[in-house]
Formats: structure tokens, sequence, C-alpha cells
């Protein structure tokens, strides 16, 4: 707790001096060091492979994780003082954004103002879920019931119970967005001009996960097949899920693989794609940090490459065939044995167990949707790491992948 309050107290002079309030010159330095940091990690392909490392160890999927999590004391977030300790820093965070000449500009548009309440809930219900779930798991190991049990002859009434705690919801979100639009002005721009497109042009922030997307796919990928996907997979959820455990109360143990993939699926697929799309894409689509200008002449050498090109003009030093079926075959034999071949060597070896306990059809459909979910994080290294543009490219199809 020390050292958590050692902590606090630097980060709080630290946003003192770059409010401008006069502390000491080396304070500002190590203010201005700390934004460049923050800049240099929040590099997508940096901040992304650190949230894919990282979050096993939040939300450990099995015992062997499990054990690191406790190791490094990472349990202790899902407590009191570790909700005080995230809501702390991510307060400090947005003082400091607010208050930097650059960081500001983005944060003050009214459009990016649900970005921020979305942080805050987002943490506030993962912190309070877990805590619930760690509470239950403690108490179902000590031979008790979870906390959500009660009589099954203990009936709660509908009226007035449940209504009367709903309208009070109500009346309190009303005033909410009432205050809400008086006090920020609608994210409405100047009328549409055909010679002026905005730089950058971006969609509303509840569609810039779809946007972020279409710099990975084609639209008829990112923008049908994925939005498809998600609702088809968390409408099958209930017709999947075999676990009988952790029905009705909160319990991460007992159900800690499905919540590490749903986490996964909705922090670091979703929720990530908005933050980087509203915060981190400045003009020309670029990547900025959060502290940085947006300079709309900066210009990145970007040369993106389909893999028919890696394969017949780099590795085996010739020009591309004219036939399209030929040309492609390397990318159709990897997606083919990706989405046919994968699931049933995992069949005979890793989730041979997973097969036998699920039955042919629901380990089928789990396969699809998790592979095809798997195939965004994969597409976004390749690109960020060697520039791969497509898989499979045929323009003269109109099919891309």
């Amino acid at each position: 707790m020390y050292k958590l309050f050692s902590f606090i107290i630097s980060f709080s002079f630290l946003s003192a001096a770059g409010a401008g309030v006069p502390y000491t010159g080396e304070s500002n330095s190590l203010l201005m060091a700390f934004k460049e940091f923050v800049n240099i990690v929040s590099e997508p392909i940096i901040s992304f492979t650190v949230l894919t490392l990282v979050f096993p160890l939040l939300f450990p999927p099995t015992d062997f994780f499990d054990k690191i999590h406790r190791k490094l004391g990472l349990h202790y977030l899902w407590t009191n003082a570790g909700g005080y300790f995230m809501l702390i820093i991510t307060t400090i965070f947005f003082y400091l954004g607010y208050t930097d000449p650059y960081f500001s500009i983005i944060l003050n548009k009214p459009d990016n103002f649900p970005i921020v309440l979305m942080v805050y809930t987002m943490l506030f219900v993962i912190w309070y879920s877990m805590k619930k779930a760690y509470i239950n798991d403690k108490r179902l190991e000590a031979g008790k019931k979870p906390r959500e049990y009660n009589d099954p002859e203990d009936k709660v009434l509908v009226w007035p119970d449940l209504v009367y705690i709903e309208f009070i919801a109500l009346l309190v979100f009303t005033a909410f967005l009432t205050i809400w639009s008086i006090v920020l002005s609608a994210p409405l721009e100047e009328p549409a001009n055909a010679a002026a497109t905005p730089n950058p042009s971006k969609a509303p922030w509840y569609f810039l996960g779809l946007q972020e997307m279409l710099v990975y796919f084609d639209p008829w990928i990112a923008g049908i097949v994925f939005p498809i996907f998600i609702i088809l997979g968390t409408s099958a959820i209930p017709y999947m899920d075999i676990n009988k455990n952790g029905d009705g109360y909160y319990s991460f143990k007992e159900r800690r693989v499905g919540i590490f993939i749903f986490m996964y699926g909705w922090i670091a697929l979703w929720l990530y794609l908005i933050v980087i799309g509203t915060f981190f894409r400045g003009p020309n689509w670029n990547f900025y940090g959060p502290f940085e200008w947006w300079d709309p002449h900066k210009l990145e050498a970007l040369n993106n490459v389909n893999l028919s090109e890696y394969v017949w003009v780099f590795l085996l030093g010739q020009e591309t065939p004219a036939n399209i079926l030929l040309r492609e075959s390397v990318g159709f034999i990897l997606v083919f044995a990706y989405l046919f071949v994968l699931p049933l060597v995992l069949s005979q070896t890793l989730l041979k167990n997973m097969l036998k306990a699920y039955g042919p059809v629901r380990y089928t459909f789990l396969c699809l949707f998790g592979l095809t979910m798997l195939s965004l994080p994969i597409k976004m290294f390749l690109r960020w790491s060697i520039n791969l543009k497509y898989i499979v490219y045929i323009p003269e199809w109109f099919f891309n992948i």
C-alpha cells in the first residue's frame, strides 16, 4: 500500500506540473518523458501485443495462468482497494489529457465524451462483476452458498419492488441526459461540402470499431460477415453452453474459459478498436499518440503487399501468374487449412476432450465462431508487422480476404 500511495502522489505532482502549476523543472521533464513514453507504447502493434499478453494474467483461463495471476497479486485488482486504484489511475490519465494542449482538443469534442464515459463504466462493470465473482468463488470453496442464493420460496414481487427501482433509474438517467444536452453542444458539423472532405472523416463513435476493421478487411467481411457473426455468436451462446455451473450468480472459477474468451472479444476486439479509432487515428488515418499533435502533413511510408506478391515475386523471384486461381492458390490453401483442416487437427489433439463433451455440432460452430474471431487479431498483426494487405486478392471478382 505504501508503494501504491507513493505512486499516486508522484503522478499527482506530475499532473500539477502538466497543468501549468509551478513545481520543479525536473518534474516537468519527467512529465514530458512520461507523455512521450505513452505516445510510443500507444502504437497499436505495441499496445495490442501487451494487451493480448497481459489478458490471460488478468482473466486466467487455466490453473497455470491463475498461479501467475495470484503470484503477481493481480487478484487484488478485484477488491475495493484495486477498484480505487484503477479509478485513480484512470482519472489521473484523463486529467493529464484534459490539461495537455493536444490531447485536450480530442477529449473536448462533444462526440468523444461518450468514449470517456465508456472507459469509466467499462472499468466499473468489469471490476464489480469480478469482485462479486471472486467473493462467491471463495464461498463455494468453503462449502457455502453464493451471495445471490435465496430460498426458492422467497418471492420478489415485480410491483412495487422491481418497477419502483426501474422508475427511479429512468428518472435519474433522464435528468442526466437533459443536463448532458444542455452542457455539451450537439456534435453537429457544418453543412456537407463535396469539395472539402473532413480529414480524418470518422464514423460515429459506436461505428468506429467497424470502421477500424475496414482497414484490415474488405467491406463484405468487416461490414457484413463480422457483424452477422457477432450477433449470431452471442445469440448462440445459451445453446452451445453445456456448463451448468455459475448460472444465476457471479462466478469466475466455474466459467473462466468462457469469461476469458468473451472478455477478449469484447475488450480487445471491440472496445480497443473504438478507443483506437477515437483517440489514435488522425489525419490521413495515420496513427498518433494521445499527447501527439495531429500533423496533417505526417507521412508514413507504407507499402502494403498481398500474399501472392510475397510468394511469387519476393520468394520465387518471378512475376505473378496470369491465371487467377494459380496466382491466389497459396492464399486459398491457407484459408481452407485455417477454417477446415485446423478444427479437425485440434479435435484429435488439444481439443479432443472438448469434442467429446460438446459433440460434433456444437464443436463445429464453436470452431467456426472462434476462428472467425481470431482472424481479426491475426490480420491486424500481419498488417502491422509485414504490411500484409490481402491473403486472397481477386479484384477481378471483387473478392478479397
